[in-house]
């Protein structure tokens, strides 16, 4: 299919938006299943403590989080060559197969351990899709935005992913209204992997409306005005390309350490702990989840936006110090409160510190690329790095807690932004690297 490259405003903007939404949907798609694990965990796994089930199903978790570096590979590889919007297609297409799957997976009681194999391969399938999304995503929003705007356009990679967050937890709002506990437990769970898929639909629709970016079909004007490369992609594999910008990689990695783990500590795990550690029922958790990720999605525009004014570096920089300096502190107080105000209060403050990361992280990773290997630099070491530490974040915590060492959990995270602060603070300034992209 021929594709239209969009450079006035108003296409620009509709691009961007088609772009968000799709994005928004799949991290629906992919948070579902931590937002709704406390009900459909005793009915893929053997009945057991309620940690012991929420392990299981965190190992899962854990698992689909290691498929996302093929993902990244397969279809950051296939971006970089046959286009954002090619490999954004591909990926939402590959979402909705994994939330069906799950939404009609029989339980244990019904097909023994296939119960749990076929969650399983549900995640798997949404792994490959998530670790694409993210690098394709990330680099469509920043090569769509213009120089100018670039970090306020891009917080809407978080922003959406934030988003399908939300979502996630509105319609677990919903159904807790609607149905009662033992509906939930027995059938209600899997209302949300239908509307998942169905809305993964409506991504496909909107995503196939999307235009290219300029910079990448300028890339490809360029090798068909070369006589000798014919029109073909360059002879370099992909990841021999990719090890010609080392520097660049390690501070992807290095920048991403600290902020994925932080960031998934204080939302998909911070609902668990509420429940697990704070004492809070899993509605009140579900209610202050709510509202705290409502709140935090006005942070990313308003860093994003930051950035654009003072540069990335002391944007991440603030993130660094608050992580490190706060973490344990906070979570030692959200362990001990028992005022549903009070524990939203700190979970807004330390998500408001993560946003120093989650809003700029697509672009400072873009700008570290150029184009013809972008989407898989973003998106090859970011995945790896997120499915080390931000997919076991819950195991790390939950198998700390089940030890009688929860604190451990605690200063792991601190270590973590420690080290991302290091990297901020010898990296330089990505904004200065506008250059790279098309305007």
């Amino acid at each position: 299919m021929t594709t239209t490259t969009l450079s006035a405003p108003v296409s620009r903007l509709r691009s961007i938006v088609s772009g968000s939404i799709g994005n928004l949907v799949e991290w629906y798609d992919w948070y579902a299943y931590s937002a709704f694990a406390l009900y459909f965990a005793p009915v893929f796994f053997p009945q057991g403590s309620a940690t012991a089930q929420l392990l299981n199903t965190a190992a899962i978790f854990a698992v689909g989080f290691l498929m996302r570096p093929l993902g990244a590979w397969v279809l950051g590889a296939y971006a970089d060559r046959h286009g954002r919007r090619a490999a954004l297609l591909l990926s939402v297409q590959l979402m909705a197969c994994g939330s069906l799957l799950i939404a009609v997976a029989p339980g244990y009681a019904t097909i023994g351990v296939l119960a749990p194999a076929l969650l399983l391969l549900a995640r798997l399938v949404q792994g490959i899709s998530v670790g694409g999304e993210y690098g394709t995503s990330a680099t469509y929003l920043s090569e769509m935005a213009g120089a100018k705007h670039r970090g306020f356009w891009s917080s809407f990679q978080y922003l959406t992913l934030m988003g399908g967050q939300l979502l996630a937890l509105v319609v677990q709002l919903g159904l807790q209204q609607l149905l009662t506990p033992a509906q939930l437990g027995a059938w209600g769970w899997r209302v949300p992997f239908v509307i998942g898929a169905l809305a993964a639909l409506g991504a496909l629709y909107l995503r196939t409306h999307m235009g290219e970016t300029a910079a990448f079909e300028q890339q490809q004007n360029a090798l068909l005005a070369d006589p000798e490369g014919e029109g073909r992609a360059p002879s370099p594999s992909q990841f021999r390309m990719l090890m010609q910008h080392p520097r660049a990689v390690l501070t992807v990695v290095g920048l991403t350490l600290g902020g994925t783990l932080a960031f998934y500590t204080f939302t998909t795990y911070a609902q668990k702990f509420l429940v697990n550690t704070s004492g809070f029922s899993k509605e009140q958790a579900t209610l202050i989840s709510f509202g705290v990720m409502a709140v935090a999605l006005l942070f990313q525009p308003l860093l994003g936006a930051i950035s654009d004014k003072v540069g990335r570096r002391p944007v991440l920089l603030m993130f660094g110090i608050g992580a490190t300096l706060g973490t344990v502190p906070l979570l030692r107080q959200l362990a001990h409160t028992q005022d549903a105000w009070v524990a939203a209060g700190l979970l807004i403050a330390a998500l408001f510190v993560v946003s120093g990361y989650t809003s700029i992280s697509a672009v400072v990773k873009a700008e570290l690329f150029p184009t013809e290997i972008r989407a898989l630099g973003v998106g090859l070491p970011f995945a790896l790095t997120v499915a080390i530490f931000g997919g076991t974040a819950e195991y790390v915590a939950l198998f700390a807690k089940q030890h009688g060492v929860e604190e451990w959990f605690y200063w792991y995270v601190t270590g973590c932004a420690l080290l991302s602060l290091l990297v901020y603070w010898r990296m330089g300034e990505t904004r200065a690297e506008k250059g790279r992209m098309t305007e």
